[in-house]
């Protein structure tokens, strides 16, 4: 029975690994480019509109100061997969933030005052309940701005994505 099971697999990957080889065969040279050529859209904005770039993403918008001096935190690691105020899961992974005032979805640009590094971030929580702190950041956030890795807070200026 096993020896029955072991040749079916045996086969049935076979079957796989030519069916790739075939698709590959003809795919000719021109289909080929086609496939390695940039999908993505180049759009052209009209002249009133301005565009941000931010290492690879690009914002429509430009960035207004909000609070000059401020401090940041970052959120705890047990808080990674709780929900947060805006219902989504939080994800110590991912690019977001918790403030008091601000509204859920606003691209927010945080910069370390001491080392001039930034990152931006969307607001999906509410926080921190923190005296002293404007803004908390996530984990991969805090630590892609911060100096130093044994660092709890940073001063900061925050800046909002004005559409």
């Amino acid at each position: 029975m096993k020896k029955r099971l072991t040749i079916l697999l045996y086969l049935i990957i076979a079957l796989i690994g030519t069916s790739f080889f075939a698709q590959s065969i003809l795919i000719g040279k021109k289909d080929a480019k086609a496939v390695s050529k940039d999908t993505v859209k180049k759009i052209k904005l009209p002249e009133k509109e301005s565009l941000t770039i931010d290492s690879i993403f690009a914002y429509k918008g430009k960035f207004k100061p909000y609070k000059k001096s401020a401090r940041a935190s970052y959120y705890a690691n047990k808080f990674h997969g709780r929900r947060t105020a805006s219902g989504r899961v939080y994800d110590m992974n991912k690019l977001t933030a918790a403030h008091k005032t601000l509204a859920f979805g606003t691209m927010v640009r945080v910069t370390n005052a001491a080392n001039g590094k930034s990152v931006v971030v969307e607001i999906t929580d509410r926080g921190p309940f923190v005296r002293g702190r404007e803004i908390d950041l996530s984990k991969r956030a805090f630590f892609s701005i911060a100096s130093s890795s044994g660092a709890g807070y940073i001063n900061v200026s925050v800046e909002v994505l004005q559409k």
